[in-house]
């Protein structure tokens, strides 16, 4: 672990220099500088963890100092040091943004604990804002990958819906990437600065359930030993996600309903009504409306959250995008696992193209970083997927695997791919990372070497593939 740095900024040469000396002694980086000039112009090549000034010097004093870096890293923290008359000053400085000051003359054990608490502070803001941003491309619209009409129409419905705070229903097959969107619409809401909590319904029996939802009293029942708040109270002012809403037993349905209509509740052997601002965001692999002409589910529970329907579509409806997903998947295990793995052969991307993905785009995932963990160079081939890939290549695939040809592959590729997208060789060549030409000209190949037929897809005419939707 790298030592912190520090750097003592003092008008005082010998307790610059004598403070300097203790904190290298605690293994402390240290430099110094005399005035604050001089330490505004050290900063840049020395680049410190955590400032240490006194309050009191002459031309830029600690105060203004203070407001100078905090223009410059707003996140660096900086630490005053004080005779006791200039206490009240310095408490006006923290206001401003300083950590905490020490008055002279210092006392060494209180230093260092100040010293080491404000650092570790500032380690946890790092780290929290690295894991806010990793959130947040995490769910971008970016990372939602996919080009095809499908995904095109979700993306712009996802846009339209995360402003307002209507409650939305999320369905669509397991592996489809349900929580994905449904973060994805908290991220690009108003509600983005607060909480996103998740529950997967189906997980728990129904009193674990009500008590997860709603909170308990301390005595509720046998192990409450204690408040607990539940996942309404802890999402106010964000959004609740609530997986497999079709799961939930009739009693939970008719609490739920009370909180979607009222936005009130009680915890479990409470009697306190709580009121909470929250939107909800439900989603499920069943059909409510069956389940609602069966009687297995509330229909006005069924009304009230199906105010606005997303349904995800399967990947076996948007097969153009699988090779995207792909590479996408491979970028993101590649650098999880720090290989240098950057490809697939061309072998490898027709068998991933072509095979059905019964389990959607979470089977995709957990193919691709299989593959990368047991890629042993820059491509990933083959014999790094999966044996059920190229058994359904033989069945649905072309006529030779194993033993086809790489032309055969391709024509394979091509031209499933064309299908996939219509016949748009613009949205073809995006798809297969190749150029539009090769597309037209391998087409043209194709069309020549079997005049007698009619070629599987004919291309449409475009005059500019750039201008294609």
């Amino acid at each position: 672990m790298s030592k912190a740095k520090i750097l003592v900024v003092d008008d005082e040469p010998a307790a610059r220099t004598a403070l300097a000396e203790v904190l290298r002694q605690e293994d402390y980086e240290v430099e110094t500088a005399g005035d604050g000039f001089k330490a505004l112009g050290r900063m840049e090549e020395f680049a410190p963890d955590l400032i240490l000034t006194d309050l009191n010097m002459p031309g830029i004093d600690g105060v203004e100092l203070l407001r100078k870096v905090k223009e410059g890293n707003a996140e660096l923290p900086v630490v005053l040091m004080t005779a006791f008359g200039g206490v009240e000053p310095a408490v006006r400085a923290m206001r401003e943004g300083a950590e905490d000051y020490l008055t002279k003359p210092l006392n060494t054990d209180e230093l260092m604990l100040v010293l080491a608490r404000t650092l570790e502070h500032s380690r946890l803001r790092r780290e929290t804002s690295v894991l806010r941003s990793r959130l947040e491309e995490r769910y971008s619209f970016d990372n939602i990958v996919g080009s095809s009409p499908e995904m095109q129409r979700l993306f712009k419905a996802v846009a339209q819906i995360a402003p307002s705070r209507a409650t939305v229903l999320v369905t669509g097959e397991s592996g489809t990437g349900k929580e994905l969107v449904a973060a994805a619409i908290h991220h690009h809401s108003p509600r983005a600065s607060g909480p996103f909590v998740k529950l997967h319904c189906a997980a728990l029996a129904e009193s674990l359930l009500e008590s997860e939802l709603f909170g308990h009293e301390r005595g509720a029942f046998t192990g409450a030993d204690r408040r607990r708040e539940g996942r309404f109270e802890q999402a106010n002012g964000g959004t609740l996600f609530l997986d497999e809403i079709g799961e939930i037993s009739p009693s939970t349905q008719v609490k739920l309903l009370r909180v979607l209509q009222e936005r009130e509740f009680e915890r479990v052997g409470g009697t306190q009504t709580l009121h909470v601002d929250v939107r909800v965001i439900v989603a499920t692999n069943r059909d409510l409306k069956e389940m609602v002409a069966a009687g297995k589910f509330r229909e006005d529970l069924y009304y009230r959250l199906n105010v606005i329907n997303l349904t995800l579509p399967s990947l076996r409806q948007r097969q153009s995008d699988v090779p995207a997903l792909a590479r996408h998947f491979l970028k993101r295990y590649a650098a999880e696992n720090e290989k240098n793995v950057t490809a697939f052969s061309d072998e490898a991307l027709a068998q991933i193209a072509s095979y059905p993905w019964p389990g959607n785009v979470r089977e995709l995932e957990n193919v691709i970083e299989r593959a990368v963990v047991l890629a042993d160079g820059e491509v990933i081939e083959v014999r790094h997927l999966p044996p059920e890939l190229a058994a359904a290549s033989r069945r649905g695939g072309p006529p030779a695997i194993p033993g086809a040809t790489l032309e055969e592959l391709e024509r394979f590729a091509i031209l499933k791919t064309m299908e996939s997208v219509g016949g748009s060789t613009s949205k073809a060549a995006e798809v297969l990372g190749i150029s539009v030409r090769k597309i037209q000209y391998k087409l043209q190949e194709y069309s020549n070497a079997q005049k007698s037929q009619t070629p599987s897809v004919a291309p449409r005419e475009e005059s500019d593939p750039s201008t294609q939707n």
